[in-house]
């Protein structure tokens, strides 16, 4: 028995106890860099990305606005409306213009009316289309000349000897009056219709009264000078309510 003990007793004092620290380095002795401990906190997070951003140039109001607002069905959905509405316009203005045109018509005869503010008139051509009220934009042709002496001071009609010149635009009820416009013709407009011809007489005190005028163009209108006025209405743009 002692000599049994005694035998085994080198063998196991040149054995190596098995611990995990040596089982570490016998493992990952070949390696450079081994890899760390394990540490408790977490990784950090990833960084973020950037979004990328879009540059969409586009003419497309339908995907740029109503879409956007309503999504891609409901714009569509706005977006016929809004053209269905624009044709109709579109029609519903070509029916007045036809209704205009089939309603004018010529007068045979001049009749001179008078009203109680001694403005005379006469009607050469009956208007079809709207009549002008206070706040509508309305465009004219317009030629004026002081009575007596013949003084033309403003001509949008033009001549064979004279180009054309383009038709007034004014504001109905709008002051102060310029290019030959006077507070007369502006009260004679309001009983007017597109597409009308009318000859006016304006006296003095709806013209340009006892001190008389001058024009942008240099012309001058004498005192109490009575006004003889040609106007068509070509236009009439009816103002929202």
């Amino acid at each position: 028995m002692a000599n049994l003990f005694t035998a085994t007793a080198p063998f196991l004092s040149l054995s190596k106890p098995f611990t995990k620290t040596a089982s570490y380095h016998q493992c990952y002795a070949s390696s450079s860099n081994p890899p760390e401990p394990e540490s408790s906190s977490p990784p950090p997070p990833p960084p973020p990305q950037q979004k990328r951003k879009k540059n969409v140039e586009t003419t497309d109001w339908v995907a740029s606005s109503l879409t956007r607002r309503f999504g891609i069905g409901a714009g569509l959905a706005w977006a016929g409306f809004l053209a269905f509405g624009v044709i109709s316009e579109q029609i519903k203005t070509r029916i007045e213009v036809s209704q205009e045109v089939a309603n004018t018509r010529d007068v045979e005869e001049e009749k001179e009316i008078v009203l109680p503010n001694g403005i005379r008139y006469y009607d050469q051509r009956v208007g079809g289309g709207a009549t002008p009220r206070a706040g509508d934009l309305v465009v004219i042709d317009l030629k004026g000349q002081v009575q007596g002496t013949g003084q033309v001071f403003v001509d949008t009609f033009g001549t064979k000897d004279k180009k054309k010149m383009k038709p007034l635009a004014l504001v109905v009820g709008s002051k102060p009056y310029s290019k030959g416009l006077c507070e007369g013709i502006d009260y004679v407009l309001r009983s007017m219709k597109a597409g009308g011809k009318r000859r006016v007489i304006v006296p003095p005190s709806l013209g340009f009264g006892v001190d008389g005028a001058e024009l942008e163009s240099g012309l001058q209108i004498p005192p109490n000078a009575s006004l003889e006025y040609i106007v068509e209405i070509d236009r009439v743009s009816i103002a929202p309510a």
